[in-house]
């Protein structure tokens, strides 16, 4: 069996495919999924000599494994940049998501990883594609207070400043409300302010971001607002 294996590995990097029996037919199947795990854990672990190689031999760039996961965001997953840069490079599809609702962009904007956040806008990442929660990247960027990703994001890219998610709540909505009204939200308050957000967008009570301001004691950030009115 382990002699068949290894000759159907072989079969693979050839781009070949078996003739023979089922049995022959579900082994080479089998190698295949190995093949793409192997690939995908290479990415994991930024070992980019051995992804490039298996790229070179044949490998399917937009594997996923068992979560629905792709060697560019596992890659992602694990910040490893050069893998990421290389895989893009590759031709990779940076918007497809797990069962997660993880991709590139959405992951690396979420976690603050601003050199993958701008590897993604400058391939073309497509900004409306939304996470689980109905964001798009900006709004956890914007809550967990990534100054970078956000100024990325609206200065570089075409992502709708004024999107609202599945609980009704905008990129300025979230730096207010789960924010800490410190420098970091209050910046990024700022960016979103002069790049268009409306303030007058409230949450599913029809509470506004000032008004929200105003009640957390977030004084620094409702004289921002005060003043963009």
């Amino acid at each position: 069996m382990y002699r068949v294996i290894i000759i159907l590995f072989g079969l693979l990097l050839l781009g070949c495919q078996p003739d023979g029996s089922e049995e022959e037919k579900t082994i080479f199947q089998e190698g295949v999924k190995e093949l793409d795990q192997s690939f995908i854990t290479y990415a994991k672990n930024g070992n980019t000599e051995k992804v490039l190689q298996l790229l070179q031999q044949g490998v399917a760039i937009n594997a996923v494994d068992s979560d629905g996961t792709t060697a560019v965001l596992a890659a992602t997953q694990n910040n490893q940049i050069e893998t990421v840069k290389v895989l893009i490079e590759a031709g990779a599809d940076l918007d497809v998501q797990n069962d997660h609702l993880d991709n590139v962009l959405l992951y690396a904007g979420a976690e603050g990883m601003i050199e993958i956040v701008k590897l993604a806008i400058d391939a073309g990442a497509d900004t409306t594609i939304t996470n689980r929660f109905g964001g798009t990247a900006l709004i956890p960027a914007a809550e967990r207070g990534h100054v970078d990703v956000v100024k990325e994001l609206l200065v570089h890219s075409d992502v709708d400043v004024n999107h609202i998610n599945n609980l009704h709540w905008t990129a300025l909505l979230e730096a207010v409300l789960l924010g800490d009204g410190g420098t970091s939200h209050q910046e990024i308050v700022q960016l979103l302010v002069d790049h268009g957000a409306d303030m007058t967008i409230g949450d599913r009570e029809g509470v506004t971001p000032l008004e929200h301001a105003i009640k957390n004691d977030y004084s620094e950030i409702a004289e921002i607002l005060k003043a963009a009115e």
